[in-house]
């Protein structure tokens, strides 16, 4: 068994904080939204909140560590193919970061729910919330969009639910995907697929921590901007 380092603090913080707030975008749309007075102000600034949690995400996914980087897990097709293959055949190798498969659920995660974040500030409830860009294009274009919000939402509970079962599978098959997102370290049986070889440059298993904390405050000043609005 060896012990691995994958996920730096930043993002092990945007993933438990992203968590939160879908969580509670989804309480407060989805049920009565008690103890909150008003559920749909809590909604929207879940949604300030979430996007400067995914403003982040972007950016550190160009210029992060290794493992956060897009370029160490977006694969050509042919790979996804190749994967998938010795995934059903039994055969597939470990990987410290995210597989191709788990590539393609990370990066459709991360469109849905930068549209649902973008789109909520275009609309209005007509009655308690307004959004900070309601009326910029037009009520027919923010009803539009209020229509895309809700199949979207829809869209977003299904990849929920695969993303949860992709996580039972893994564990049993023996592979622990939810601690390694709270230690930042995952153990594997055999040599992974996408260790960092210290030898070749601009490998690194950190991303600059100047760096993470400047686009975090630059993140947490588009949350409070559009919480302000």
């Amino acid at each position: 068994m060896q012990r691995f380092f994958v996920w730096d603090i930043p993002v092990r913080v945007f993933h438990w904080g992203m968590v939160i707030c879908v969580i509670l975008s989804f309480y407060t749309m989805k049920t009565a939204g008690a103890p909150f007075l008003f559920p749909v102000e809590t909604h929207a600034k879940a949604g300030y909140i979430l996007l400067g949690l995914l403003f982040f995400r972007w950016v550190w996914g160009v210029v992060g560590s290794f493992h956060a980087r897009f370029a160490t897990f977006i694969q050509s097709p042919a790979s996804i193919w190749r994967y998938s293959v010795s995934v059903i055949k039994g055969r597939s190798k470990p990987f410290i970061g995210h597989n191709p498969l788990g590539g393609i659920m990370v990066m459709a995660m991360l469109l849905s729910l930068t549209f649902q974040g973008v789109s909520g500030l275009f609309l209005s409830d007509d009655i308690f919330f307004q959004g900070p860009l309601y009326g910029l294009f037009g009520r027919d274009v923010s009803r539009e969009l209020g229509s895309l919000h809700y199949w979207n939402s829809q869209l977003l509970i299904g990849l929920i639910v695969l993303h949860l079962t992709a996580l039972v599978i893994h564990r049993l098959l023996g592979e622990r995907l939810v601690m390694p997102m709270i230690t930042g370290r995952k153990s594997v049986k055999e040599a992974p697929c996408d260790a960092i070889d210290q030898r070749q440059p601009g490998q690194k298993q950190n991303g600059n921590r100047w760096l993470a904390v400047t686009v975090m405050i630059i993140a947490a000043g588009l949350s409070y901007w559009l919480w302000t609005l």
